[in-house]
């Protein structure tokens, strides 16, 4: 482990998107926390995850307690919760980056979410004390605990207000395979919430899970992001 990196808690962590990351991330040197309203249900997803390890590089809690330890906070609960899971976490995560995954798609009838952005909601309810980044509302879950140390054929948009946030959260994309571009401000994360549900019809109309989006004519790294 890294001592420099930093502790990222997966708040609502116990799905397929949380734990994919989780073991992305944990697998790449990063100390994990797992979140869930249920602190049982989180300790039992970090003890899977480690076992799939093969060491103790997650540990679970409950959200709150799970956001005041970790330096970077992702958030991946459904649509449903997103509400609650904000207003619950607003004071644990004063001072935090919040990177929000959410998709507001229903996966039944995939269809395009009306503004404001998730993330946009989440930077108005949480105030100015936490910098939103809006990321990995695209990523398939179901590509994120295969070939581990390997790099996903998928790139990731960014978009936050403050850039130093967003760069932060390109890092950690990096760092498990993926191709990360700044894509703007948190208003236009409305638009990547809505190439979920073209994603989710493409998996239904060709029968597969791993529908992603990709990026030409950049070369990041002769940019340097």
């Amino acid at each position: 482990m890294q001592g420099n990196l930093p502790t990222i808690a997966i708040l609502g962590g116990t799905g397929k998107e949380g734990t994919g990351l989780a073991l992305r991330w944990a697998h790449a040197g990063y100390s994990i926390i797992i979140g869930s309203r249920q602190l049982e249900k989180a300790q039992a997803a970090a003890a899977e995850l480690n076992a799939q390890l093969g060491a103790a590089l997650v540990s679970g809690m409950e959200n709150a307690d799970a956001a005041r330890k970790a330096d970077l906070c992702v958030l991946t609960v459904v649509q449903g919760a997103h509400q609650q899971a904000l207003e619950s976490l607003k004071e644990a995560l004063q001072g935090k980056v919040l990177v929000d995954a959410t998709a507001r798609v229903d996966f039944r009838d995939p269809r395009p979410p009306e503004p404001p952005a998730a993330a946009r909601h989440a930077q108005t309810l949480l105030g100015p004390g936490v910098r939103v980044v809006a990321a990995f509302q695209n990523v398939p879950a179901h590509s994120l605990k295969k070939n581990l140390g390997k790099s996903l054929n998928t790139d990731v948009l960014i978009c936050a207000d403050d850039t130093d946030a967003a760069q932060e959260v390109m890092l950690l994309a990096e760092a498990i395979g993926m191709r990360a571009y700044y894509a703007g401000m948190l208003d236009n994360a409305i638009i990547v919430e809505g190439l979920t549900a073209i994603l989710i019809n493409l998996n239904k109309h060709y029968n597969t899970k791993t529908a992603s989006i990709s990026v030409t004519g950049i070369d990041v790294q002769s940019l340097g992001n």
